[in-house]
């Protein structure tokens, strides 16, 4: 014998079927807020943290993020188009921390904006090279052929000071961190001009050759071997061109930024992907903001007597 299924009562009124319809109404809206609250309070597991880069296309930092979001931090990576934005930006509060600069960079910055942004850690140091699309050795740059350099002031003076190690100038006083365009021999061998560091890639057709940052040799369809040479990234003395991460000094001792500096110095995946676009030239560096910050003090001291 078949179960009999329990049989229900149509309302007696069509009020009735309003009040069914309003109380499902009731239960539907419930479970989205409810939902929609338990989303809420996912995301609100996770610390935002704004970047600043300059070179987010760079695959490594999709890895950063990834590692990152292991943390519980979210980070957006925010891309500028030069080296000039990204530290005002810090200290206006649009972002909250970048990694773009060497300490060098960071002291110049300070100095000229009395400003005390605070190197937090380190990430590495890239050897800075000399590229031409005429020539495939130093040896055959000729006399009085135009160079290219940086003109921002810190990797100006040490593109100048590759190119007095290349035997193409000599520096007044044998060069320094702090040399500039004037303190170019007028008996070297070329000729020197400045421009804006993300130009100096599309210079090479009309120049000898170029001084390029790191961050626009591949953009420009280089590869880091095509170097015609190189400065020494192991020197000691090439501390001040350690890159890092930099933060508002009220902010040095913000939990959530030096662990995204752990994670950027020890995960091995974000440091193969930052080998890959350096193609294996960078040196990893691993410092403290205790340990740089002496070195950006003596530099900004020696700034100020410039």
């Amino acid at each position: 014998m078949s179960e009999q299924v329990p049989q229900v009562a149509p309302p007696k009124s069509r009020k009735g079927v309003w009040i069914v319809a309003a109380v499902v109404a009731l239960a539907v809206a419930v479970g989205v807020f409810f939902a929609v609250r338990g989303g809420d309070d996912a995301a609100a597991g996770m610390t935002k943290v704004k970047l600043g880069v300059v070179g987010a296309s760079d695959p490594y930092w999709k890895t950063f993020k990834e590692e990152a979001a292991k943390e519980d931090i979210d980070v957006e990576v925010i891309d500028f188009a030069d080296y000039a934005q990204p530290n005002p930006s810090v200290s206006e509060g649009e972002i909250d921390i970048n990694q773009f600069q060497h300490i060098i960079y960071l002291a110049d910055y300070n100095v000229k904006n009395d400003d005390d942004l605070y190197p937090i850690g380190s990430t590495a140091i890239y050897p800075l090279g000399l590229y031409s699309q005429k020539v495939d050795s130093v040896e055959a740059i000729k006399d009085g052929d135009t160079v290219v350099v940086p003109d921002d002031d810190t990797n100006q003076a040490r593109a100048l000071l590759l190119l007095q190690s290349a035997g193409l100038i000599s520096l007044k006083d044998g060069g320094s961190p702090f040399s500039t365009l004037n303190d170019v021999e007028e008996s070297s061998r070329v000729k020197v001009q400045a421009i804006k560091a993300d130009l100096t890639p599309t210079s090479l057709p009309d120049v000898a050759a170029a001084v390029i940052n790191n961050d626009f040799v591949e953009k420009a369809g280089l590869t880091f071997s095509d170097a015609l040479v190189t400065d020494d990234a192991s020197d000691p003395s090439a501390q001040p061109y350690v890159n890092i991460f930099a933060v508002r000094a009220e902010d040095k001792d913000n939990e959530t930024y030096l662990k995204l500096v752990e994670i950027f110095q020890n995960s091995q995946p974000v440091i193969d992907g930052l080998q890959e676009v350096s193609g294996d030239t960078a040196e990893v560096v691993k410092l403290s903001g205790d340990e740089l910050a002496g070195t950006l003090e003596d530099v900004q001291s020696k700034i100020r007597e410039q």
